[in-house]
């Protein structure tokens, strides 16, 4: 989810490779041997643990303060932390600047709200494989030959194992609902990511954006964080805020120095599974063996898409 601003995740990376914008500037870095060639996947899988394991910590807390609620204090803690290391000047931003980040925070606040309402209803492992048909249809828009269906077609496949069989539905439709309205806003992420990548310098589109995006969640979770909100549950979030997003963000961008934005993706395209085992071990949420097949296809897909975006992008 950035190249010069949050997060530099395989989203971004996919969609420049396929419409033919070339790479990040972080990802032309030449790869370094020896130690870095196992330091930098070691950053990109450390970096989906942490936003697993951020999510699956996460779901408790909606019990006490609402999806809403956590979702609100998560982005406001994120965006004080930003603010006091960015310490962006407010008074040196142009119009089109504020547009661009107001636009990033919007498409954080829905895509965090919808993810987490998703979480109260069905496993994380299934929430984080229907998200990615957000990053996936943005990969399947650029693509310009036939056979580049057959990501999205096995990606639908895979949703499908996740949610129905042979004797009806296995999850909450409501909750899958959620977690594909999460989908389009992790879609309309990755553009508004790009557009702050370009009318930003350094980190202040990030900074800013978390500003965005905790004042429009403010209103909506306000009324779940009345009368729930203690002192040991705003510490928590404060953890839970350095998880998801600002560890992440450091070692993504690290690990993106060091590698291609096709073997970053190719790297990325595990979270699903990720999602599912963190799901098994912190929340003991068994799937299915046909649910871990359906992950299986959507991270086939994945890296079917970054591969075939790489291709096509040379």
């Amino acid at each position: 989810m950035t190249g010069a601003t949050w997060p530099a995740t395989w989203l971004e990376c996919v969609g420049s490779l396929i419409v033919g914008e070339g790479q990040s500037a972080a990802a032309q870095v030449r790869p370094a041997g020896g130690v870095n060639l196992l330091l930098a996947p070691a950053m990109a899988v450390t970096a989906m643990f942490s936003v697993q394991l951020g999510s699956g910590l996460s779901k408790p807390m909606m019990a006490e303060l609402g999806a809403i609620g956590t979702t609100t204090l998560r982005l406001a803690w994120a965006a004080v932390l930003l603010m006091l290391i960015v310490r962006p000047r407010l008074g040196r931003y142009d119009r089109r600047q504020w547009l661009a980040a107001l636009l990033l925070g919007l498409a954080m606040t829905a895509t965090a709200i919808f993810y987490f309402l998703s979480l109260q209803r069905i496993p994380l492992g299934l929430a984080s494989a229907i998200e990615f048909l957000g990053p996936l249809g943005i990969a399947a828009a650029g693509m310009r030959r036939w056979h580049h269906l057959a990501w999205p077609v096995l990606a639908a496949i895979g949703i499908a194992l996740l949610v129905h069989d042979n004797h009806g539905w296995t999850v909450d439709l409501a909750g899958a609902g959620f977690a594909l309205l999460a989908a389009g806003g992790w879609a309309s992420y990755i553009l508004a990511s790009k557009r702050v990548g370009r009318v930003f310098a350094g980190h202040d589109g990030l900074a800013m954006s978390f500003l965005f995006a905790t004042l429009a969640s403010l209103p909506f979770g306000y009324g779940e964080l009345a009368g729930h909100l203690s002192v040991a549950a705003v510490l928590q979030m404060a953890g839970l805020a350095i998880l998801v997003p600002l560890l992440p963000f450091a070692l993504e961008m690290s690990a993106l120095r060091r590698l291609s934005t096709r073997s970053f993706g190719v790297l990325m395209s595990a979270e699903p599974a990720i999602g599912a085992l963190i799901g098994l071990i912190v929340l003991g949420e068994f799937l299915s063996l046909l649910q871990w097949l359906g992950i299986a296809c959507v991270t086939a897909a994945s890296i079917g898409a970054v591969l075939e975006g790489g291709a096509e992008a040379h």
